[in-house]
């Protein structure tokens, strides 16, 4: 196989090498409690859970389908992150059937991208792939990952083709939110991608050590860098239970994106504060002039409270946009652990 000139022999031999396998006979949803035989396997599928009973029994069945037409070593870290549903007792009887599936159990609801964080940090597989536990994710497409990952690209990641299931407004949301943060920030992030990846263990190193509370993982995915390749794909329906995220977590979750990889805001701020005060000078000494030529003129009460409110809004703004930078600051001043695990199953150490 012949790598880019990038690439050094001891990564094309670590992707070349041939893995200690362990037994694939069986299903994940019906096979008995067995163990790699590989000290670290090939490949990690981290997923996030929160509430997400419905769809355990199909996402098990069909991860299991597909890893084993793979025919690599792998294991499965589940987070369940704080579900007050029947998740936590589903994982423990998937463990119990196969040690390949790992769990991690937070003490309580952490949020998504603090789950995928600690889910990366539990991953020991030469490459490591995000997937959402609600099967929007098509599990088949690990085969063509791991395709690229052999031609030596360090992060495969999947793009839709549409959002033909997305409603009208998060499809026009998406586009503009992806548009505005490109503008802004330094960093280019794929639009129409989600967490739905494969990683080289190199990248997850990488993403890793950044440690800031107020996270946006596919902007840290993003900045990172690394050669990276595209697989397009057609992304269908959850197959139960509804999305965790609505407009308000939406909007917050854009929030932290723009404010995560951009200070452009603040500056936008700055000059709207600037132009404000030039056109006041400028309507000041338009005053002045009127009133040396025609005389003392008493202005009207209308035009004095829209100018008030007009300045009194934008110095809202202003200081809105400040303490959205402040706020994260002070998150980040407090040195809080990211999680706190409440219990594991297969895992050596809690992070």
């Amino acid at each position: 196989m012949n790598l880019p000139p990038n690439h050094g022999h001891l990564l094309s031999a670590l992707r070349n090498r041939t893995f200690a396998r362990a037994p694939l006979n069986m299903n994940i949803s019906t096979s008995r409690s067995q163990t790699a035989t590989a000290a670290d396997p090939t490949l990690s599928v981290v997923i996030p859970m929160f509430n997400e009973e419905g769809a355990l029994p199909d996402l098990f069945k069909r991860l299991g389908e597909v890893m084993e037409k793979i025919g690599e070593s792998y294991e499965i870290i589940c987070v369940n992150d704080g579900s007050t549903d029947e998740t936590a007792r589903m994982l423990t009887e998937a463990h119990d059937r196969d040690s390949r599936i790992k769990v991690l159990n937070f003490s309580r609801n952490f949020g998504k991208e603090i789950a995928l964080t600690a889910g990366l940090d539990a991953t020991s597989g030469a490459a490591v792939i995000p997937i959402d536990a609600d099967l929007q994710d098509p599990p088949e497409l690990i085969a063509a990952f791991l395709e690229k990952w052999r031609e030596g690209y360090d992060v495969v990641y999947g793009v839709r083709r549409s959002r033909d299931t997305d409603t009208v407004l998060k499809r026009w949301s998406a586009e503009k939110f992806y548009k505005f943060i490109n503008m802004l920030s330094g960093v280019s992030i794929p639009a129409n991608t989600g967490d739905f990846r494969l990683m080289d263990r190199r990248v997850v190193g990488a993403v890793v050590r950044l440690r800031e509370h107020n996270r946006f993982m596919k902007g840290l995915f993003a900045w990172v860098g690394f050669r990276h390749a595209e697989v397009f794909y057609d992304r269908p329906e959850r197959i139960a239970g509804k999305t965790k995220f609505n407009y308000w977590r939406l909007w917050n979750f854009a929030l932290d994106g723009i404010t995560g990889f951009s200070t452009v805001p603040l500056r936008i701020a700055g000059y709207i504060g600037m132009l404000t005060a030039i056109g006041a000078i400028f309507y000041g000494i338009f005053l002045t002039l009127r009133t040396l030529i025609y005389g003392i003129d008493v202005p009207g009460y209308a035009s004095l409270m829209v100018a008030v409110l007009l300045i009194g809004g934008l110095q809202l703004i202003v200081l809105g946009v400040i303490g959205e930078y402040l706020g994260r600051l002070y998150e980040e001043s407090r040195k809080r652990p990211l999680y706190i695990v409440e219990s594991s199953l297969g895992l050596t150490q809690d992070k």
